[in-house]
């Protein structure tokens, strides 16, 4: 059975930082290329940060240079580093997997199987 379970949300103060674990199992994470995506209260799901199954990574505009996604795939684990935190990073953030990872990504292209998500809130 195919499971992905977030963890590592909270609230943190602008500025601050928080890493995002997706933890997986009932398959080969190596396998699959890996999203992470936001929703924030009343507006659309939006890609975050994606990365493919040789390692290549993409972030979106918003988060460029502030969040990184990473993987290992020993321990069926993804993750994603958030730095510089901004009250409009909060939302609930969800993990994804598909097989081949499309330029169109952030709006969930592909992704065949999610996470349920873990709430992210910025704010002093």
């Amino acid at each position: 059975q195919v499971q992905l379970v977030e963890s590592g949300g909270g609230l943190v103060q602008p500025g601050g930082s928080l890493r995002l674990s997706c933890a997986t199992s009932g398959f080969t994470l190596a396998n699959y290329a890996i999203g992470w995506f936001r929703q924030a209260p009343g507006k659309q799901r939006e890609g975050v940060s994606a990365i493919s199954r040789d390692g290549n990574t993409y972030s979106t505009d918003s988060v460029e240079g502030r969040f990184t996604i990473s993987r290992d795939n020993a321990k069926n684990t993804a993750y994603l580093q958030m730095n510089s935190l901004k009250p409009e990073d909060t939302a609930v953030y969800s993990c994804a997997i598909g097989v081949h990872l499309y330029n169109d990504w952030p709006l969930g292209s592909g992704m065949e199987y999610w996470g349920k998500g873990t709430l992210v809130t910025v704010s002093s």
